[in-house]
C-alpha cells in the first residue's frame, strides 16, 4: 500500500495489538514519509485519524479478526492447541481477560454468548461443563471442557470442536461486533467523494454487519418498508462495488489455508 500511494500519499495505521505497531515499525522503517502507526482500536477512526493530522481518506481498509502472530504464540491465549493462560485480549493493555468470562459469568449468560458470537447449538451444555469445572486457567482446560461437553459423534468434522467457543470468547473480550459497527460508521463518514471503503472478514457475524452496513448506506431511505410515507431523512451515502463478496482462489488458500473463509466488500462513497 506504501508503494502503491507514492508520491504524496500517507497512510495511517491502526491497530489494538502493541506488538503488531512495533512489528509495524521495524517492517516498514525504510519508506519515506514513514507510516502514521497508531495503538488504537478502528472503532475511533475518525478520531484517531485527525489527531495524528489527517482530516479525510481517499481508503480505508479493515482487516478483521486475528493475525496468525496472535494465532501462533501460546502466550496470548487464543489458540486451543497448545496450553496458554486464558487471555485472548487483542489490545494486552484492555482489562477483561477470558478468564474473567468464563469463570465469573453465569452460566445462563455464558451460554448466550456461545450462543450467539459462537453460534454454537451445544452452547447450553458447554457453559454447564465449563461452570462445574472452574476454575479454569489455561486453554487447555477451557478446549478440555469444551470436548467433554459435546458427545464424541457430535463433534464437527472440519474444525475442532472448541473452535466456536472459542471465537466467542474471543468476541465478546474485545468487544469485535461493536468495534466493527463503529468502524463501518467511522469509515464512510471520514472518506472523501469516490474513496472507497474495504473490509475484509473471517466469519459469517462479521460479513453480515459488513454487507447490511453497506446496504443500508447505499438507499435515501431507511424506514421499515410498511411505513407509507419516509420521516428518517436518510439519504444514500455508499455505493455496493462488489455485489458478492470477493473470496480466495484455490490456489491462495493452498499457499495460505487460513484465507479460507475470507470475504471481501467493497463500497465507493458518494
Amino acid at each position: 500500500m506504501l508503494e502503491r500511494i507514492r508520491p504524496g500519499g500517507r497512510l495511517v495505521g491502526i491497530d489494538r495489538d502493541p506488538a503488531a505497531i512495533a512489528a509495524a515499525k521495524i517492517a516498514l522503517a525504510g519508506f519515506d514519509p514513514p507510516p502514521i502507526l497508531v495503538h488504537g482500536n478502528f472503532a475511533d477512526l475518525d478520531r484517531l485519524a485527525r489527531e495524528a493530522g489527517i482530516a479525510a481518506a481517499d481508503g480505508v481498509l479493515l482487516d478483521l479478526g486475528l493475525s496468525s502472530h496472535q494465532l501462533d504464540d501460546p502466550e496470548r491465549g487464543f489458540s486451543f492447541r497448545s496450553a496458554g493462560p486464558l487471555d485472548m485480549r487483542m489490545d494486552t493493555t484492555a482489562p477483561v481477560t477470558a478468564a474473567d468470562l468464563v469463570n465469573k459469568l453465569d452460566q445462563r449468560r455464558l451460554a448466550q454468548l456461545i450462543s450467539r458470537l459462537g453460534e454454537e447449538r451445544w452452547a447450553a451444555r458447554i457453559a454447564q461443563f465449563i461452570v462445574r469445572r472452574r476454575p479454569l486457567r489455561t486453554t487447555r482446560d477451557l478446549a478440555e471442557a469444551v470436548e467433554a461437553a459435546i458427545p464424541r459423534g457430535a463433534w464437527p468434522k472440519d474444525i475442532h470442536p472448541a473452535t466456536r467457543t472459542f471465537q466467542a470468547i474471543r468476541m465478546e473480550v474485545n468487544d469485535e461486533l461493536g468495534s466493527l459497527e463503529q468502524g463501518l460508521k467511522a469509515a464512510t463518514s471520514f472518506l472523501t467523494p469516490g474513496g472507497r471503503m474495504a473490509a475484509i472478514s473471517f466469519h459469517s457475524l462479521e460479513d453480515r454487519l459488513v454487507k447490511v452496513h453497506i446496504a443500508a448506506e447505499s438507499k435515501d431511505c431507511v424506514c421499515p418498508p410498511q411505513q407509507p410515507v419516509c420521516t428518517c431523512a436518510h439519504r444514500a451515502h455508499l455505493r455496493a462495488v462488489t455485489r458478492r463478496p470477493v473470496t480466495p482462489s484455490p490456489e491462495e488458500v493452498a499457499g495460505n489455508p487460513r484465507a479460507r473463509s475470507a470475504k471481501l466488500r467493497v463500497a465507493e462513497k458518494i
